[in-house]
């Protein structure tokens, strides 16, 4: 299996599967002189690991990281740093009933078109316990960045659960670490919980919105044509398991707009230019403008459910399955640090690549 390789200057190839021994990412990329610990990346992998609500998976997995290479006295090397993060309660078990069948919706039957093998142990490779590589490169990532650009922040939060949204009148950046679901409205967090609790017992599951913003983003990031920002961003979200759409800025709803009403206005400021709106996302030609940088994308349902679904085994042959197992209701919760993770790699990857082509200031300044 290849392609387990993203990013150009900062690369990330993560390997392992869901029931394996361990699991982890070799980052090749981050520039020396960084201070990387363990204890700094484990926060990040906490906001990620199973059974930390009763809204996720119950799988109870410590995430431990350890770092095997690529750090010296606490700061990196500029050569590849090993990450590895342990498997401790897998339930092989609990997959016995579908070594045969293929789960509708899931990536078993292409896996097996694909490779003629694939590992039915919680779905080997196709499993979003792979996202926990992710999340440890991510925070190699972040730490270089704060380095780099100091007044860069991410901040992942859901905005939809099925088909009940957030009222971004409420909205409040405070709340987002206070619920268990990300989300920027204490109001539509008990709401949520609600109704979630009830698909939870029923034994089935729901998709989800995720927005990202990046702010502190600066100007001149991404590259026309077959380099641009916003390409790497929607490809690093697309690759996150069970997404299944992305938008940058106003995205699919821009379709909607005039040309009055979609075109940012600009004027200056007295730290250079400034807009009226950010209908773009950030993101003009491909190349940051200054302004926060926001994506979104939606994850699809778990297709792991209780519900008895029509299937075919590998034989061809129709079947009835019911997948057992514990499975996160809605696995957009677990996504919010995933796609922060991915956002922080694309865009350190784009500061070095900056670096490398224009030096280290940025050019065309204005005023």
């Amino acid at each position: 299996m290849s392609l387990n390789t993203f990013g150009h200057l900062f690369r990330v190839t993560t390997w392992g599967e869901s029931h394996g021994p361990a699991l982890g990412a070799t980052v090749d990329g981050c520039p020396p002189g960084v201070p990387v610990a363990a204890k700094d990346l484990q926060v990040w992998l906490d906001r990620r690991k199973p059974g930390t609500s009763r809204f996720t998976t119950q799988r109870r997995e410590a995430d431990a990281v350890e770092i095997l290479s690529g750090v010296f006295e606490g700061v990196s090397t500029g050569t590849p740093i090993q990450l590895m993060i342990r498997n401790t309660d897998q339930r092989s078990k609990d997959y016995g009933d579908i070594v045969e069948k293929f789960r509708p919706g899931h990536a078993d039957i292409t896996y097996w078109q694909k490779y003629g093998i694939r590992d039915y142990r919680g779905g080997g490779r196709s499993s979003a316990r792979e996202t926990a590589s992710r999340v440890a490169a991510g925070g190699v990532a972040r730490a270089a960045l704060a380095k780099l650009a100091p007044n860069l922040a991410i901040t992942g939060y859901m905005v939809q659960m099925g088909d009940r949204t957030i009222d971004r009148s409420r909205f409040d950046p405070a709340q987002i670490d206070q619920n268990p679901f990300w989300v920027p409205d204490a109001q539509a967090a008990d709401d949520w919980a609600g109704y979630l609790d009830g698909l939870r017992k029923s034994g089935s599951s729901v998709g989800a919105m995720i927005e990202l913003r990046a702010s502190g983003v600066p100007a001149g990031l991404g590259a026309p044509i077959y380099g641009k920002l916003d390409t790497d961003l929607a490809a690093a979200m697309m690759s996150i398991n069970a997404v299944k759409g992305v938008e940058i800025g106003e995205g699919m709803a821009a379709a909607m707009l005039t040309g009055e009403e979609n075109a940012d206005e600009i004027s200056m400021g007295p730290d250079g230019p400034v807009f009226s709106s950010n209908h773009a996302g950030g993101i003009l030609g491909g190349i940051s403008t200054g302004q926060d940088v926001v994506v979104r994308f939606a994850v699809k349902p778990t297709s792991s459910i209780l519900t008895p679904r029509k299937t075919i085994t590998k034989a061809g042959e129709p079947a009835e399955i019911i997948t057992k197992g514990r499975h996160d209701p809605c696995v957009g919760i677990r996504a919010v640090p995933v796609g922060e993770a991915m956002m922080a790699c694309v865009l350190l990857d784009h500061m070095l690549l900056h670096r490398g082509q224009v030096g280290e200031g940025l050019p065309g300044k204005i005023g």
